[in-house]
């Protein structure tokens, strides 16, 4: 059985007979894994799960994998290994140039892709985590930061990207207390808010999406028109 907490690979290859074969390898090996056929599911499994690594196909109809590498370097998305399958270098060159940590050349040994996977997670800097305060409960949730999970009060587990560990964590520090966009943006990535108030907004539809039992009513994380966001809950300490 696959450790809970391995690091989890999103291979993304239009191709099923590379992903699926790939997946199964990687599994073997220790790893978790996802699977995408294209971009479009690629950045659907991105906004749901702690993703560790990309293993990127570049070749891929509709949105082509140096595209999504792109979206990926420029939010500060896990590390990207390109898989090609063109013999000419320009496509390989350009991956590197926008941001991806390595490449390979279809057809690849497995061993070799495992080995450049490995690589680059013992390169990859540690992520930022939320502060060193442990599990905590929060409305029917507990809130495990290392393993960057939410634990409903039901059994149900549910994965959070390093980026919603980060931001649910800033709320859990101070409950009841209004966080402005600017404030968030500084204490998760001291970003310039001019570029990325939206990605807040998107990471907080995102938490909603996961702890909220209507979404679309907030009941947990509420919107203080004009002044930012606020976690409406008490927060303890959880075993």
């Amino acid at each position: 059985m696959t450790d809970p907490i391995a690091p989890q690979i999103l291979i993304v290859d239009d191709a099923r007979d590379i992903r699926e074969p790939l997946g199964q390898y990687l599994r073997k090996q220790g790893f978790r894994t996802r699977l995408a056929a294209h971009a479009a599911e690629a950045r659907e499994i991105l906004a749901e799960a702690a993703i560790h690594i990309v293993v990127l196909d570049i070749m891929m109809p509709g949105e082509d994998g140096l595209s999504l590498c792109r979206w990926l370097v420029a939010h500060d998305g896990p590390p990207v290994l390109l898989l090609t399958a063109m013999a000419d270098e320009t496509d390989r060159i350009v991956g590197l140039e926008l941001g991806a940590d390595d490449y390979l050349v279809k057809p690849f040994n497995p061993r070799e892709l495992l080995a450049r996977v490995r690589a680059i997670l013992r390169r990859a800097p540690p992520e930022i985590s939320a502060p060193p305060s442990g599990r905590r409960a929060f409305a029917s949730w507990v809130h495990d930061p290392d393993r960057l999970t939410l634990i409903h009060e039901g059994g149900l587990t549910v994965d959070l990207t390093s980026a919603e560990n980060r931001l649910l964590g800033i709320f859990l520090d101070q409950p009841r207390t209004v966080l402005s966009r600017s404030t968030l943006l500084d204490r998760t990535a001291g970003r310039e808010p001019k570029a990325y108030d939206r990605a807040i907004d998107n990471q907080i539809s995102r938490l909603r999406r996961k702890i909220e039992s209507d979404p679309k009513n907030p009941q947990i994380l509420v919107t203080e028109w004009g002044g930012g966001y606020r976690l409406v809950a008490d927060v303890t300490e959880a075993p």
